[in-house]
């Protein structure tokens, strides 16, 4: 009898243009998976009842790792990556060796019992916040992160602003993120931001640097609701039918590694959640230890139809529109 061949990956039924990497400027650590908040259109089904957590001996690795490949950015990510136990650690260290650290923030985190002193170390360590706000309207953002969630959100911008946090010439950046309600592409990110800027400022007095536009990724989370909608396949194509070749030049994973909560190597955080290993090397799983003795660039990227959300219409990233 035949054996029946293995299904295909979706790096390899794509037809999604083929990448390469650029020079490594960005290492992408999630912590972990636990979270305070369980949102609707989170990629990585984080939660509170998660366990998933980076071990010491692996997060050990990630100073000789930055200093190694000459990295100038470290960015902190879950879950909330604030509720690890070796958060602060990992902040001081990086800092000390003069690495930009960004804090992949959701707000609600400055508010949970035993974070109270977290606004304050984020803004003694000069840390970049990157903060979801997905809407300026309660109930929108309350429909997608949770009852409450839009006051408790407020109150740590507002908090983060009598810092100095968004403040011009104060050195302490604070950016925020935006992610579509439903099965949609974000609108353009120049006139959302000063839409942003005019509310959160005549209704709450918060001032912030930039507004991060993303495109919700058909994955996880997302996805299932998207199937349970009979929208997933539609969705789907919307991204591939708004495909923009010119959004190929900056997407993140050019520049940038994505590591997960055991150390292990992903192209971006979406191929993380996708079990797609980085240049979709399954035997020997890319690692981080393998960073302190091979430089990346010039490798291969593993690319799906997923990836289309981050070039379709103004392109998208962790960092925002592309376009």
């Amino acid at each position: 009898m035949t054996a029946t061949p293995p299904a295909a990956s979706p790096a390899e039924t794509s037809r999604f243009p083929p990448l390469r990497r650029r020079a490594l400027t960005c290492l992408q650590v999630n912590l972990g998976y636990r979270c305070n908040q369980s949102c609707s259109h989170c990629h990585v089904n984080a939660g509170p009842s998660r366990t998933e957590s980076m071990e010491a001996a692996t997060a050990a690795l990630i100073p000789g790792v930055l200093q190694a490949r000459g990295i100038t950015t470290l960015d902190l990510t879950g879950g909330a990556p604030e509720l690890h136990p070796l958060f602060r650690s990992l902040v001081e260290e990086a800092r000390r060796l003069g690495v930009t650290v960004i804090d992949r923030c959701n707000l609600t985190i400055l508010s949970e019992p035993g974070q109270e002193d977290l606004a304050d170390f984020l803004a003694g360590q000069g840390v970049v916040v990157v903060a979801s706000l997905p809407c300026y309207s309660a109930g929108n953002v309350d429909r997608q992160r949770g009852d409450g969630v839009f006051a408790r959100s407020i109150a740590g911008l507002q908090q983060l602003n009598a810092l100095g946090y968004g403040i011009p010439g104060s050195g302490l950046e604070l950016n925020l993120v935006y992610n579509p309600q439903g099965a949609a592409l974000p609108p353009p990110q120049d006139r959302l931001e000063a839409d942003y800027k005019r509310v959160l400022a005549a209704d709450f007095g918060i001032r912030f640097n930039r507004l991060f536009a993303l495109a919700n990724m058909p994955i996880q989370r997302f996805a299932s609701g998207l199937e349970l909608a009979g929208q997933l396949e539609s969705y789907r194509e919307l991204l591939r039918h708004h495909h923009q070749d010119s959004n190929l030049e900056a997407v993140m994973c050019r520049s940038l590694i994505s590591v997960d909560w055991q150390g292990h190597l992903y192209d971006c955080d979406f191929n993380q959640m996708l079990a797609i290993p980085a240049g979709g090397r399954q035997q020997p799983r890319p690692h981080l230890r393998d960073l302190l003795r091979q430089d990346p660039e010039g490798d291969p990227i593993a690319v799906g139809d997923h990836c289309y959300g981050c070039t379709a219409g103004s392109g998208s990233s962790c960092s925002g529109a592309l376009g």
